[in-house]
């Protein structure tokens, strides 16, 4: 089979949006693949996603350091009364870059010098936020349930931080920075966390994940519990951005918090795996943009990290020493309900996207989901459901005792 850039997949098969969209450009008539395209992609206000020229330079960057880069652009309609709000936005996927079994200084080492040439290309493409992927600066080592990955861990203020501060401050661009967080002030806990840098290179706060897997390899509960800093909406000068940190992405109501806290962009920074997700990927984020009127930014890594020591599985497979494919596969999402294609599975990458944010408001409108919905008669539900005397709303027919006997 063919994968998105036109290369065999390794194991042959066709997996998300994307590689299924260049499959049929290849072998289907101009009029039909335009219909098949707006059922997988969507109208972003009734066309077709625009692509984005980029500068020479940052597509050379992408060629001379072999990675995925691709920019295409959200409109909204055009309005009497407010000038379009314009922001563009980045995603970086990437595999690490050294093995696991080298020195774990030089493997942090080894992926910042590959992802400063993929932050270049995005600062000099002139993006103004730009968000890595879930534990950016390690191996995603939490299903090996090894204590000596924690040495991975740094405060909100520590050594990456430090590093994306000054490209920040360079680039004028808003960095979302997810990092293993190691919590000095409260006896050193760990937590996974997302650090929000100011394009000034000031950090203007932090968000921990809200919800632990506990699912296949997943055993990040062994490493940190879920975060407590609720659902924050960091108010940039580009625009008010939210982090829905992995695992997050399959909780409605997580989503939802961020929106009612008045979130004009969402990331969902990731690790996830093909055996695992890969059906949902497409379809979670793109739904959550829809109901919740605002832009979501997926990123997943990409590769197959190998640890030196096998590990065993809630799912009762034999003991292995891999997680299974990262997949990549970032995109961006739409509340129209368009989406960009997505990375490469295989490769490093970049996707921007420019966005009017005027698109939100715009289907606030169009819709009225804030209006319709029934807060009070869900709070109402889940005030009785957390409580241990709850019993479920279920109205049995009265002839089914009768009927068995």
């Amino acid at each position: 089979m063919i994968s998105e850039n036109g290369e065999t997949t390794p194991d042959g098969s066709i997996c998300g949006y994307d590689s299924l969209h260049q499959l049929l450009s290849a072998n289907l008539k101009p009029e039909l693949f335009q219909e098949v395209s707006r059922l997988l992609l969507g109208r972003n206000c009734g066309r077709s996603l625009e692509q984005i020229i980029l500068p020479d330079s940052a597509k050379a960057l992408s060629s001379k350091h072999d990675f995925d880069l691709q920019a295409v652009s959200f409109s909204a309609d055009k309005e009497q009364m407010r000038m379009p709000r314009v922001v563009r936005v980045g995603l970086i996927q990437n595999s690490i870059a050294l093995p696991t079994t080298a020195p774990f200084s030089d493997q942090k080492r080894g992926i910042f010098d590959k992802l400063k040439p993929i932050i270049d290309a995005a600062g000099v493409a002139d993006v103004n936020i730009l968000c890595l992927q879930e534990a950016w600066t390690m191996p995603f080592a939490f299903c090996t349930r090894e204590r000596n990955w924690c040495e991975f861990a740094e405060p909100v203020d520590g050594e990456s931080t430090k590093f994306l501060q000054q490209l920040a401050k360079k680039y004028n661009m808003v960095i979302v920075s997810p990092i293993l967080e190691r919590d000095i002030d409260h006896g050193e806990v760990i937590w996974n966390t997302a650090v929000i840098i100011g394009n000034n290179g000031n950090i203007i706060g932090k968000h921990r994940k809200n919800h632990i897997p506990r699912v296949g390899d997943f055993n990040e509960s062994t490493y940190y519990m879920e975060g407590d800093t609720g659902h924050p909406v960091f108010e940039t000068v580009f625009g008010k951005i939210a982090v829905n940190i992995c695992f997050g992405r399959h909780h409605p109501l997580n989503w939802l918090a961020f929106g009612l806290n008045g979130a004009e962009i969402v990331f969902n920074p990731s690790a996830t795996v093909g055996g695992l997700s890969e059906p949902m990927w497409p379809i979670e984020a793109r739904n959550a943009a829809i109901a919740n009127s605002y832009f979501v930014g997926s990123i997943n890594r990409v590769g197959t990290e190998v640890f030196p020591n096998p590990f065993t599985s809630g799912d009762g497979k034999p003991q292995h020493n891999d997680f299974g494919h990262f997949y990549g596969s970032s995109h961006f999402s739409a509340p129209d309900a368009s989406c960009t294609p997505s990375l490469s599975r295989y490769k490093d990458g970049l996707m921007i996207s420019d966005m009017d944010l005027n698109l939100c408001r715009q289907y606030k409108d169009k819709w009225g989901f804030r209006m319709t919905a029934r807060y009070e008669v869900y709070a109402d539900l889940l005030a009785k459901y957390i409580k241990p005397d709850f019993k479920p709303q279920v109205v049995s027919d009265q002839l089914l005792n009768k009927n068995s006997s």
